[in-house]
């Protein structure tokens, strides 16, 4: 691992705030997002009554129960309402609040608990494949996942390939975090051509050392803030955390503005956008880009003139 990240060396001074460090604050300056922009959070479940959320743009998948808490100080609880507050908290709170004016559909795949391990919350491959099909049914056209498997086995995980591959046929842009085991190595979900891996980096854009790396998250992934960021906490005070599934958030932030910006864009064009993939030959690397969301929105606007 230390030779994937030696390129990364000479940036010996911090390149700012998570939101700058990626250029994202000058795609925010352009504006909030757009109710029409259907973001699918399968995460935990959310503290809806958060203050500081935009709770009047939050809902759940129709005919599922448990989209709020019952227990605010559990793992679940608490994740769910972090990565919520990146999305779609009110600006000027203390989350980075990409998105405010986007629409969060909130589909828990992981129950309440009281542990607070730090570890990627986990589901079963069946959870995670009936999750996505019913976030794309509830109209979801950005689906952020930040969960590990549990109890995977062959057969699930087909199924779940197969969920995998209706949201590509559907044009739901899959973001996904890459894992938080410090590894080489890929999974059904990331290896899966139309999904997004995220690996998270710090605040020099070097990858976390609890990162998971790879072949297909260097081929068709981002790098994205996953250390020192600070977003909601269920309990009313914000909390500041790291990892993977704190970096995804950011990348299906920046896919929501631009399509907020470019409603009628196809799925292929943003994420062809948002991943450079025009240079995908180029990358050999098991350490993917770092998310440039100025240079997305650009390359959105020469694809579109």
């Amino acid at each position: 691992m230390a030779n994937t990240q030696s390129v990364f060396v000479e940036r010996s001074q911090p390149l700012g705030s998570p939101l700058s460090m990626i250029r994202l604050t000058e795609l925010m300056e352009l504006g909030s997002g757009s109710r029409e922009v259907v973001i699918g959070l399968l995460d935990g479940p959310v503290a809806t009554d958060h203050p500081n959320l935009a709770s009047e743009g939050i809902g759940g998948v129709p005919g599922t129960i448990g989209t709020g808490c019952s227990q605010a100080g559990s793992t679940a609880c608490l994740h769910g309402t972090f990565v919520a507050g990146i999305l779609c908290a009110k600006r000027g709170s203390a989350a980075p609040a990409i998105c405010p004016e986007c629409t969060l559909l909130v589909r828990p795949i992981f129950g309440e608990t009281t542990s607070r391990n730090g570890a990627l919350p986990s589901a079963s491959p069946d959870e995670l494949a009936a999750a996505i099909n019913e976030a794309v049914a509830a109209g979801a056209r950005v689906i952020n996942l930040s969960a590990a498997f549990a109890r995977p086995s062959t057969m699930s995980e087909r199924v779940l390939v197969e969920a995998l591959d209706h949201t590509a046929r559907s044009g739901i842009i899959v973001v996904a975090a890459a894992g938080n085991q410090g590894t080489l190595g890929s999974s059904t979900i990331t290896r899966h051509p139309w999904v997004i891996p995220i690996v998270g980096c710090d605040l020099h854009g070097r990858p976390m050392d609890q990162s998971n790396l790879g072949r297909s998250a260097g081929r068709q992934g981002l790098m994205a803030p996953g250390e020192g960021v600070t977003s909601l906490g269920a309990e009313g005070r914000p909390l500041t955390l790291g990892g993977t599934s704190v970096a995804a958030p950011f990348v299906t932030g920046t896919i929501a503005l631009l399509w907020s910006e470019y409603p009628s864009a196809s799925a292929t064009e943003v994420k062809s956008a948002v991943t450079g993939r025009r240079y995908a030959k180029r990358r050999t690397s098991v350490v993917p880009p770092l998310l440039d969301a100025r240079a997305a929105y650009e390359s959105m606007g020469k694809g579109r003139s």
